[in-house]
């Protein structure tokens, strides 16, 4: 059964998806307001109390209190989108990193970079999988499903802890 509920965030409202397995909850999606936003669909329940773990380690987050996320994430995306979405998981909070390198650690050709970019794109856990942590390779901060002034918000979160 899929789940959700909304926060406000110093990004602005999120939403969480997450889909119910027995006693736990797996995280479907982090979706920010006025993003590529994914719609409450009717046979999703307001569940808050089901995804209060999501909102509590977010919270630690926006307050400077947590640096890596602990939850359950569900197993959406292709093979190469799931490799890309790794990598993503392994870049260390307050660092940030190039398309380029993604396609590297993932053993894809350089000629790859734009699917890379694609998959990244296609990231349906914003923040908790940390894509806002990859820029162009002349450091200019790129594409973000949140906006690019949402990315710069939360680079420089970061580097302020």
């Amino acid at each position: 059964m899929r789940v959700y509920t909304t926060m406000a965030s110093p990004v602005g409202e999120l939403l969480l998806v997450g889909e119910l397995r027995g006693d736990s909850v797996a995280l479907t999606a982090v979706s920010m307001a006025g993003s590529r936003s994914i719609l409450v669909e009717g046979e999703w329940t307001a569940d808050p109390e089901a995804l209060a773990e999501v909102v509590g380690q977010l919270t630690a987050y926006f307050a400077g209190e947590r640096s890596e996320f602990d939850l359950r994430f569900g197993s959406a995306g292709t093979d190469f989108q799931r490799r890309v979405w790794r990598a993503l998981d392994e870049i260390p909070y307050g660092t940030t990193t190039t398309y380029g390198e993604i396609a590297a650690r993932i053993g894809a050709p350089r000629a790859a970079v734009r699917a890379v970019g694609s998959a990244i794109g296609a990231n349906p856990l914003l923040i908790v999988r940390p894509c806002h942590r990859v820029i162009g390779s002349d450091g200019s901060l790129t594409g973000y499903a949140g906006g690019v002034e949402r990315k710069q918000q939360l680079l420089d979160l970061e580097r302020a802890a």
